[in-house]
């Protein structure tokens, strides 16, 4: 994969630590250039790689357009909520259009790894309703859309587990690790803007969240549907 994929690679590496960099430093100018491309940059490839041809590629295209907008409007959110908001609806669209794409793969082969599927629900289900309860004295107002933004995401991260002996082995690695650390991000998130902010909170939040795309795009590049 890594040779497949050098150029591209070391691009995303390079978005990577300039991203990084203006987080350190709080380079505003820097942020705001780089922080696009790293969906840019996915899209380019996920177009190049597949041409976009199936729903599944499509989806997971959509996606990474939502991750753009969700990207672009978290850029102005501080001190601004209406942006934070419009942000984590971009990001709430965007987790819809990668569940819709893995439950293509699920529905392929619905009858398999029945017991997979429950240790998912029953994983998923506790560790969501276990951080909600934790982060509700927290909230506020924003009870209801962290509850809802919550819930998508951990739909996300189960039909990630779903799509088990249904595609190729490095598909599905690739894509399960990539939907579990963009949860971390997300939970790391909620942890900084309503619980307590820490200094290396940001740059944790960004590293997950862009190897999680990563993961998750050349995971749809390589898949491969079993018969």
């Amino acid at each position: 994969m890594l040779k497949k994929y050098l150029k591209f690679n070391l691009l995303f590496a390079l978005i990577f630590v300039l991203q990084l960099t203006a987080e350190a430093w709080q380079i505003t100018l820097l942020r705001q250039i780089s922080k696009p491309c790293i969906a840019i940059s996915l899209m380019l490839l996920l177009a190049s790689e597949t041409a976009l041809k199936g729903r599944f590629h499509k989806r997971v295209f959509a996606g990474l357009i939502f991750g753009l907008a969700g990207d672009i409007f978290l850029l102005f959110a501080s001190g601004n909520e209406s942006y934070f908001l419009w942000g984590l609806f971009s990001f709430l669209i965007g987790h819809i259009c990668y569940t819709s794409a893995f439950y293509l793969d699920f529905k392929s082969a619905p009858e398999l790894d029945k017991r997979g599927a429950r240790i998912a629900i029953g994983t998923c289900a506790i560790l969501v309703i276990g951080f909600y309860l934790y982060l509700r004295p927290y909230l506020g107002h924003m009870k209801l859309p962290v509850m809802i933004y919550m819930l998508v995401i951990s739909m996300m991260v189960m039909m990630a587990c779903f799509r088990n002996l249904r595609v190729n082995a490095i598909s599905f690695n690739l894509i399960l690790t990539g939907a579990i650390l963009f949860m971390i991000s997300d939970a790391i998130l909620a942890y900084n803007k309503f619980v307590q902010p820490f200094s290396t909170g940001q740059i944790i939040i960004m590293s997950s969240y862009m190897a999680a795309q990563y993961l998750i795009t050349i995971g749809a590049s390589t898949r491969k549907l079993l018969n």
